[in-house]
């Protein structure tokens, strides 16, 4: 399984898995998906996790309610990862140049309309990229690397834009959101998903891009 496709892959797994067709996960879901792929967490693992936290709430006596979020298999997800120990292969660039080059103008030109000084200053810095996408595209976990630190600072600029009310409801909705899960996950689960969660609140609050190759698509 491609290393890039691991937002789709999740996405559609857990969607086969729970088995009432198109289901669209909240909020929470990606940002539980992006705590994962933060700290490492191989697909397979995920994936198996998934699987074993559906085949758990089957075996159930009593199945009143569905599987209505991500966050379900989380303790699921982090056992398989414990377990998980084979090595990592190469795989194939799981899309073609001209797409890099695209995603990269795209998302320079989305910032530069924001119109904000450090904005535009990231986004010249894409243009640089996609101006030299043929020689990054022969190490796409180096690009990858170069973007989530314009990535960062990114959000940097986008914290400073935000009054305390606004910071203060972002936070409001997640611990809402987070309540049913927080005595399945370890603190350090917790602390990645509130920060992942509140990135991407932030994020299309501004209606600023997130740069990551992870959301091509």
């Amino acid at each position: 399984m491609n290393y890039f496709n691991y937002y789709t892959e999740i996405e559609e797994h857990f969607q086969k898995a729970r088995g009432t067709g198109i289901f669209l996960l909240s909020p929470l879901d990606w940002a539980l998906i992006e705590s994962w792929k933060s700290s490492g967490l191989p697909l397979e693992a995920v994936l198996r996790g998934i699987d074993a936290a559906f085949e758990k709430w089957r075996g159930r006596k009593s199945r009143t309610q569905k599987v209505n979020s991500l966050a379900y298999c989380a303790q699921a997800v982090m056992a398989e990862a414990e377990r998980a120990q084979a090595p990592r292969r190469e795989a194939p660039a799981p899309f073609p140049l001209e797409a890099v080059r695209a995603y990269l103008a795209a998302n320079a030109a989305a910032l530069r309309s924001a119109g904000e000084p450090e904005y535009i200053h990231i986004a010249a810095a894409l243009d640089e990229l996609a101006g030299a996408a043929e020689t990054h595209y022969q190490d796409l976990e180096q690009l990858e690397r170069r973007l989530a630190s314009l990535e960062d600072r990114m959000l940097a600029a986008a914290r400073l834009a935000e009054t305390q009310e606004q910071l203060l409801a972002a936070r409001e909705r997640l611990d809402q959101e987070l309540r049913p899960y927080r005595g399945k996950m370890t603190a350090a689960q917790l602390a990645l998903l509130e920060k992942q969660y509140l990135e991407k609140a932030l994020l299309e609050s501004r209606g600023l891009p997130r740069l990551s190759l992870f959301y091509m698509r």
